[in-house]
């Protein structure tokens, strides 16, 4: 997966922010709710989202807190945390949401019991870094929790995830596809980036989301709402028809038993303790 720098992830979220997990497919939300969960938040605890988005994990954690914790909200897209001021105010929960940088959070140290961060890691230029400095700001023994892709099924792979690939710019990367060895590569080598980072008691919990399109028109609306993005932003202009009409089809090839379209994907959720 290519990093991409501070700024460029900023300015993605903001062209998307608007779309992001709103054209009626379950994949983001599901996920951060996940990652809430298995994070153990308590009624009390002063919570940290990083790179909270519209809030789908933030409303969560706002809700385990209450109704004595606090929650706090931060995301390098000006758009996203907007939108997610208005999220938290329609969910009637409480929770700050601010502008911030997430390989160098300004925030209080030695302060938060539980830091959550869904989908975002794979964006850092530096998970590694971004993980100890996100460990200097919770408390002795807070738990960090952080949610990443893991393999989708093998078809939507060789059908449509390959496609783009061909399409796009070879720099660019999904976060859903497999790669080469690395941090994102699979459960084992996730729980060693974390314990790198100074985090003990890792472990691994996971889960399978498994988003459906009513047709390739769908999933088209769907791919310009989230990260993949990049790629159709990548393909240049005189390869876009016919990127298109490749893609479409191979979506349309990919109907599960009951007729809709889609694929199921492995999602892990990585805890740590301080």
């Amino acid at each position: 997966m290519r990093s991409m720098a501070s700024g460029d992830v900023a300015k993605l979220f903001d062209r998307l922010a608007d779309s992001y997990d709103a054209v009626g497919v379950d994949l983001c939300q599901p996920i951060a709710e996940g990652l809430v969960a298995v994070l153990g938040v308590q009624p009390g605890d002063r919570a940290l989202d990083i790179g909270c988005g519209k809030g789908a994990a933030l409303i969560p954690l706002a809700r385990a807190v209450a109704p004595e914790g606090s929650v706090m909200g931060i995301d390098a897209s000006p758009r996203m945390v907007e939108l997610a001021r208005v999220e938290v105010t329609r969910a009637g929960v409480e929770a700050d949401v601010s502008v911030g940088d997430a390989m160098n959070p300004d925030l209080p140290i030695d302060f938060y019991d539980a830091v959550a961060s869904s989908l975002v890691l794979f964006f850092l230029p530096d998970p590694l870094a971004a993980l100890r400095a996100w460990s200097a700001l919770l408390v002795e023994d807070g738990r960090v929790g952080v949610s990443t892709f893991g393999e989708s099924d093998q078809r939507w792979q060789d059908e449509v995830d390959a496609v783009f690939r061909d399409f796009a710019a070879p720099e660019i990367a999904d976060a859903r596809a497999p790669g080469p060895p690395g941090p994102f590569a699979s459960d084992e080598s996730m729980e060693t980036l974390l314990r790198n980072a100074g985090f003990r008691g890792v472990r691994t919990a996971a889960t399978i989301v498994s988003p459906r399109f009513d047709d390739a028109e769908h999933w088209y609306r769907w791919s310009m709402s989230v990260g993949q993005r990049q790629f159709w932003e990548a393909i240049p202009e005189h390869h876009l028809d016919d990127a298109r009409t490749t893609l479409f089809a191979a979506v349309e090839r990919c109907h599960d038993p009951t007729g809709r379209i889609g694929f199921d994907q492995y999602v892990r959720y990585t805890i740590g303790q301080r």
